[in-house]
């Protein structure tokens, strides 16, 4: 299994949209081959070191993660958050 870990910084005129890009994340759950789970959230620190929005996903496969990256379902969610991020951080792992 793949778990993959992304967090992101979103640039300050899209702040207001946060708990739509949540919304974005978690309406892909069930909808994706070999996606055993997702999880994401609004970061409630809000300390210095602290990115925006975390998304975390499971994975059976690292062909299903793989297939994740162009999947329909995937697309839009990926393009808005090129879209609003300032920056993003990632980490991709295989799980005992």
């Amino acid at each position: 299994m793949i778990r993959h870990i992304v967090l992101f910084k979103i640039k300050e005129e899209y702040k207001s949209e946060l708990p739509q890009l949540v919304a974005n994340f978690k309406a892909m759950k069930g909808r994706i081959e070999g996606m055993l789970d997702l999880e994401a959230g609004q970061d409630v620190y809000h300390s210095e070191r602290s990115y925006d929005l975390a998304l975390i996903t499971v994975f059976d496969s690292m062909e299903s993660f793989q297939a994740y990256q162009t999947h329909p379902v995937h697309m839009p969610v990926k393009k808005r958050m090129h879209e609003v991020r300032e920056a993003s951080v990632a980490c991709d792992f295989l799980m005992d």
